[in-house]
């Protein structure tokens, strides 16, 4: 069953916690699944790339994408080891985040998804020998980007898969309250409530 996340109340306090649950319901199809921290690692990633000053630098009075080859090459000359890190750390979400929601749009000028792959893959596998904190998250990253890259792409798709378990919750959360919203989201999903239902 689909539902049309657009129709679906807000509820989250923040955009880390809504992309989280939704990580790890994604994550469940998975064995073994994802760590727990991998998922909240990932939420506070698409948190923080949400906001366009983290995505984009701002070069020659316009702001731009920095291809992922220029910040490796920065993270090449990087003065130190944590400055590498924290420039790798960046290659790495850049390569998950886009790889995940455009690779569509990069395969058009030639950028194939293994691109992405092998550049956030070298850059977690990094982290996961060098970086102060975290190395788990790293690992899983590095060791499973592939799928890294599909649960990205499925927690920000514009529908959202409910179980049959979630369906009927929503059902009796709906006959408990009689709210409208979750009578709208039942409609969407194609459930059509009796007269003698809606009257009650």
């Amino acid at each position: 069953m689909r539902l049309d996340s657009q129709q679906l109340p807000i509820t989250e306090t923040s955009l880390s916690s809504y992309f989280s649950k939704r990580l790890n319901r994604y994550a469940k199809r998975f064995r073994p699944p994802p760590h727990e921290d991998t998922c909240w690692y990932l939420g506070s990633l698409l948190e923080r790339f949400g906001r366009s000053e983290e995505l984009f630098a701002y070069q020659d009075g316009q702001m731009t994408l920095r291809p992922l080859a220029l910040l490796y090459s920065d993270a090449i000359d990087a003065n130190n080891a944590r400055e590498r890190c924290l420039m790798l750390q960046q290659l790495g979400d850049m390569a998950l985040f886009l790889g995940a929601l455009f690779p569509q749009r990069f395969t058009r000028h030639g950028i194939l998804q293994d691109y992405f792959i092998g550049m956030g893959g070298s850059a977690y596998d990094y982290l996961a020998d060098n970086a102060k904190a975290n190395r788990h998250i790293f690992a899983e990253l590095a060791n499973t980007f592939t799928r890294m890259l599909e649960m990205v792409a499925n927690a920000c798709s514009s529908t959202q898969h409910l179980s049959t378990e979630e369906v009927l919750a929503l059902y009796q959360r709906w006959l408990n309250t009689r709210d409208p919203v979750i009578e709208s989201q039942l409609r969407a999903l194609g459930i059509e409530l009796a007269e003698n239902e809606l009257l009650q």
